[in-house]
C-alpha cells in the first residue's frame, strides 16, 4: 500500500505536467487502454491464462473503478480547480466503508469509526469550504460521484475476489481494458484539444500508463485482495498528503496552514484504522499484517 500511495502521488504531478497537451477523455482511454497492454504482455509472458471465473464482476468494475471514475473526475476537471476534484475524490474510502458494510458485511469497529472521522476532518480541512467554493458546488459534485464510483469498484473487486480468487494480474487487465474501452467512444465523440507531442507529454504519459495505471493498479488490486475493503479504502487517504508534499518538494507549492492541519489529522485517521487492523476480530481466523 505504501508503493501504491507513493505511485499515485507521483501521478498528480505527471497528471498536471500533461494536462496542457492533451485532451482530457483521450488522457483517460490511452492511460487504460495502454496500462491494459502492458499488463496483458506481462500476463502472456509468464504465461497466465487469460480467463476468467466471473466476466460479469470484471465488466461492472471496469465500468465503475476506471470508465465512470475517470470519466466524472475530467467532467470535474472542466468545471472547477484541480484541487476541488481531486481532493473530493477521495472521499472514496468513505464510500468503501458505507458499501462495504451493506455488500460484504464488513462492519466497521468502533476504532474504524474513530479513524474515518479523523480522516473526513482531515478531507474537510483540505476542500476549506470556509474559504469560499470556487466554481461552485458542481464540480464538488462530481469529484464526490467520481469516489463513489471508485467506492464502488473496489467494493466489487473484494467481492470477486473473496467469491471465485481470481489471477491478480489477469484480472487487473481485463477490468483496465473493459474500462478503457468504455472511455474510448467518449473520447472519439466529445472535442477536445489536438495533441501537442513533446518530450514532458511522451515522459508523462510514460510515467502515467506504466507505473501509475498498470503497476499502481496492480499493486491496488493486491492491497484489496489481502485486506478488508475499509482498510485498503482507507490507506488511500495518504495519496493525496504524499501528493500535497511532492508538489511542495518538485513544484514549490508550499502547503497552507489548512492542509498541514488536514495532514496531521488524516495520518492520525490512518495510523488509528491501522491498530484496529492489527486486531483480529473476536471469533475469526482472519489476521491482517500490519
Amino acid at each position: 500500500m505504501l508503493i501504491t500511495i507513493l505511485v499515485w502521488a507521483g501521478s498528480w504531478i505527471a497528471m498536471k505536467a500533461v494536462a496542457p497537451y492533451i485532451g482530457p477523455f483521450h488522457f483517460a482511454a490511452v492511460r487504460y487502454l495502454g496500462g491494459a497492454v502492458v499488463l496483458f504482455v506481462a500476463a502472456i509472458a509468464l504465461r497466465r491464462p487469460l480467463s476468467l471465473p466471473s466476466w460479469r464482476l470484471t465488466l461492472l468494475i471496469g465500468l465503475t473503478q476506471n470508465a465512470a471514475f475517470q470519466c466524472f473526475v475530467q467532467l470535474g476537471l472542466g468545471q472547477g480547480s484541480v484541487g476541488q476534484v481531486a481532493l473530493t475524490t477521495y472521499t472514496m474510502p468513505f464510500w468503501v466503508v458505507l458499501l462495504g458494510w451493506w455488500l460484504l458485511g464488513d462492519r466497521p469497529s468502533a476504532r474504524h469509526w474513530s479513524g474515518i472521522a479523523l480522516a473526513a476532518a482531515g478531507l474537510l480541512c483540505f476542500v476549506a469550504p470556509w474559504k469560499g467554493l470556487v466554481g461552485g458546488l458542481l464540480p464538488i459534485g462530481l469529484g464526490t460521484v467520481a469516489g463513489l464510483f471508485w467506492g464502488l469498484g473496489t467494493v466489487l473487486a473484494k467481492r470477486a475476489f473473496d467469491r471465485h480468487a481470481p489471477d491478480v494480474l489477469v484480472f487487473s487487465a481485463w477490468q483496465m481494458l473493459l474500462g478503457g474501452l468504455a472511455i474510448a467512444p467518449v473520447a472519439l465523440a466529445v472535442p477536445q484539444k489536438a495533441l501537442q507531442w513533446n518530450g514532458t507529454l511522451l515522459l508523462g504519459m510514460l510515467y502515467v500508463v506504466l507505473i501509475a495505471t498498470a503497476l499502481g493498479y496492480l499493486l491496488w488490486m493486491l492491497v484489496v485482495r489481502r485486506v478488508p475493503a475499509s482498510i485498503a479504502g482507507l490507506s488511500g487517504l495518504g495519496v493525496p498528503v504524499v501528493a500535497v508534499l511532492m508538489a511542495w518538494a518538485f513544484l514549490g507549492e508550499r502547503p497552507t496552514q489548512d492542509e498541514a492541519l488536514a495532514m496531521a489529522l488524516i495520518l492520525a485517521g490512518l495510523w488509528t484504522v491501522s491498530r484496529a487492523a492489527r486486531r483480529p476480530r473476536a471469533g475469526s481466523d482472519d489476521t491482517v499484517a500490519p
